[in-house]
């Protein structure tokens, strides 16, 4: 474990919250320090796009008094926040990435900026994203590459590169995501975050940009400590009558028991992993079994094969209907998304619709896996970080893999609709970060964050501070 951080900067989310109510410091003075953390490193990172430095001052200022007045909104009050640029934000920009989004302007806040708000949240400013969130890296054509700061060669990954990038650099504390595929996990587990991806509804969504991956994309909190995460998801968590799904989840919460049944799953139909994450995830396993749990070793018993085809067509034909129906999103669009459109625009509504049946006998089975097992652990990604400018790495443990070989683990879980969690674990040789996946039944979002902490309280790997 890391020494006592000596900036305030540098402190957890749930550390600030105390001092605060302490009267150690104060919001104002703790944002100075993340505003000025933000100007020596944010240009090499390249992690925020947008700022709203005056705002946040002001609205700083207002925690403090509230602060002195032993009146504060929530836990979330005075912690700085960072947004992802493909949640709505009515006095940002949100540009989704593309030239397409330059001079967008959201009416209002998406429902869960508006409740990070209402809770005291000093909303910071937004982080970078790859073109519509559909890559496994962060690069755009308004905003540039994001570099990870543990190596900036490197990608932080994708889509929420510059929320990991931000955190884990000590720009904030926390940060909104989004995760479609794994875009909250692999991110963290590439930068030695904690990533958390809810069930679906967990999260209530109204207001949100139009949705290009179906329900499988959820709101993700992102933090360097579970106790944070879980800090930010009760904030937001909850439902609103215009998401059904969200009433579904309130009422399907599910604990894990204190003694777990878990299948540690290697890899998925033999695909490649790099021996240094196979390592560390196996030794994660192990740990397990050492603290109790029963751990099995073995293959996950679902037929995935539909995302080696389905999985495409979902962003294609999502894209293809955005266009369509949305037209200012086309102008200014990257000739890769018009094509990836027009491709969608082709498929038949048969194919489509085979896609969603197989995605409801998959939610099936997997509610009857969970009869059997209480935890599934994966390796969060396949591969360690790779250059920051190239969409993916095209080998994996010496062999040929194609744009989704890193991220073989994490999107069947979206189409699942279950929640999972990216925990670190024992580092590469180079000290690159790896990051394990915990996934529970459908509503178990409090038994995965309880189980994060404990690892991490109990001498999990943890966080340590990167080398920027």
């Amino acid at each position: 474990m890391t020494a006592r951080p000596t900036s305030w900067w540098q402190r957890s989310a749930v550390e600030l919250g105390r001092a605060y109510r302490r009267g150690e410091v104060s919001p104002l003075q703790v944002l100075a320090d993340c505003l000025a953390r933000i100007d020596a490193v944010n240009p090499r990172l390249n992690a925020f796009v947008a700022l709203r430095r005056e705002a946040a001052l002001a609205e700083a200022e207002r925690s403090t008094t509230r602060f002195a007045a032993g009146a504060p909104l929530s836990a979330l009050d005075g912690i700085p926040l960072a947004v992802k640029d493909n949640i709505p934000s009515a006095d940002l920009p949100t540009t989704w990435g593309s030239p397409a989004g330059r001079e967008h302007r959201p009416a209002q806040d998406e429902l869960v900026l508006a409740r990070a708000r209402a809770a005291g949240a000093i909303v910071v400013g937004k982080t970078n994203v790859p073109e519509f969130t559909l890559e496994g890296y962060t690069a755009n054509p308004l905003f540039g590459v994001t570099r990870n700061p543990w190596a900036p060669e490197l990608t932080p990954g994708g889509s929420s590169g510059g929320a990991v990038a931000a955190v884990a650099a000590g720009m904030v504390p926390l940060a909104l995501g989004t995760d479609g595929g794994g875009s909250t996990r692999r991110p963290a587990s590439h930068t030695g975050l904690v990533g958390l991806k809810p069930s679906i509804g967990a999260i209530a969504r109204t207001h949100a940009l139009p949705p290009l991956l179906l329900d499988f994309e959820v709101i993700g909190p992102i933090a360097r400590h579970a106790a944070d995460v879980r800090l930010l998801f009760e904030a937001l968590r909850g439902p609103h009558p215009a998401d059904r799904r969200s009433l579904a989840a309130q009422a399907a919460r599910t604990p894990l028991p204190p003694r777990l049944r878990v299948l540690y799953v290697p890899t998925l139909e033999g695909a490649p992993v790099d021996a240094q994450i196979a390592a560390s995830c196996r030794a994660f396993a192990d740990g397990l079994g050492a603290r109790g749990h029963t751990v099995d070793v073995g293959e996950l018993p679902l037929d995935l094969g539909f995302m080696t085809g389905g999985w495409p067509l979902i962003g294609q034909v999502g894209l293809a209907w955005l266009f369509a129906h949305h037209p200012p999103w086309r102008n200014g669009a990257s000739a890769k998304y018009l094509d990836m459109a027009e491709a969608g625009r082709r498929v038949a509504a048969a194919e489509l619709w085979q896609v969603l049946e197989t995605v409801e006998r998959l939610r099936r089975e997997v509610a009857q896996l969970f009869s059997r097992v209480d935890l599934i652990v994966t390796p969060a990604a396949a591969a360690l970080p790779w250059p920051a400018a190239e969409a993916y790495p095209p080998e994996i443990a010496g062999q040929p893999v194609g744009p989704r070989g890193h991220a073989i683990f994490t999107a069947w879980v979206n189409a699942a609709g279950l929640p999972a969690i990216a925990v670190p674990c024992a580092p590469s040789a180079e000290g690159l970060p790896i990051g394990v996946q915990l996934i529970g039944p459908y509503g178990s979002d409090d038994g995965l964050l309880e189980l994060a902490a404990a690892i991490e309280a109990s001498g999990g790997q943890g966080w340590r501070w990167p080398p920027l």
